[in-house]
């Protein structure tokens, strides 16, 4: 294990908790092995681990977030989210390959969705020529994680959401089998309903949805109507 983790190591030894742990892994579906500490104190060591601790260079940064992703307990994986994002002035334009990684290893909505806020907003913004090159081809992939990752990764983009990306994007999946497909799909349209209802309930109206798709997509809506 690299040396730069060891504090970080110490400290969830520290931390453990077996009796959480084995409500952690009931939750994730028995998919992972969990140290059982709770998401707060978490926060709190990886903050104070982070603060005594920076790497300066991307090299370190990506065989780092590996080690971490090759890691049993599932902690150290929600970690290397909050370190790859705390060293964002070190990435590089080639770190979509780390993320890709990330996103197709060890796959779950719990870190996808991580990356989906924390590190593919800010690798797009750094490299926003990067967008239709990348997102198309996560759309076009087999691997559901990455039709996720392309559906909603315009999120949090409010009145700037490129809705012709976002039409074909999810137009290409709409009639997916797969739960966290059509759940991509309507939270993505439930989230640009905060900023564009008209526009996503036109959508929902002249094309063909997931019945889960639909509901979440005008959740919103519906309740404003009341």
């Amino acid at each position: 294990m690299n040396l730069y983790l060891q504090p970080l190591i110490v400290a969830f030894k520290k931390n453990k908790n077996a009796k959480e742990a084995i409500g952690m892994k009931a939750y994730m579906l028995h998919q992972f092995k969990f140290a059982g500490i709770k998401s707060p104190t978490r926060d709190l060591l990886v903050k104070q681990f982070l603060k005594e601790n920076k790497l300066t260079n991307y090299t370190d940064l990506n065989k780092v977030i590996k080690d971490m992703w090759g890691c049993k307990e599932r902690e150290f994986q929600y970690a290397a989210i909050d370190v790859f994002a705390h060293h964002h002035l070190l990435w590089k334009r080639s770190s979509i390959k780390l993320i890709e990684y990330c996103i197709i290893n060890k796959s779950w909505w719990d870190t996808v969705d991580g990356f989906g806020s924390d590190w593919i907003p800010t690798y797009f913004k750094l490299f926003p020529e990067q967008i239709i090159p990348v997102t198309s081809k996560w759309n076009q992939s087999n691997n559901i994680w990455l039709q996720r990752s392309s559906i909603m990764f315009q999120k949090k983009e409010k009145a700037n959401t490129n809705t012709v990306l976002l039409s074909a994007y999810i137009l290409k999946h709409a009639a997916s089998k797969e739960f966290f497909i059509q759940k991509a799909i309507g939270w993505t349209l439930r989230e640009y309903s905060k900023s564009n209802p008209d526009w996503v309930k036109q959508f929902v109206e002249n094309n063909k949805l997931a019945p889960l798709s639909k509901r979440e997509a005008l959740k919103i809506i519906n309740k404003q109507l009341f």
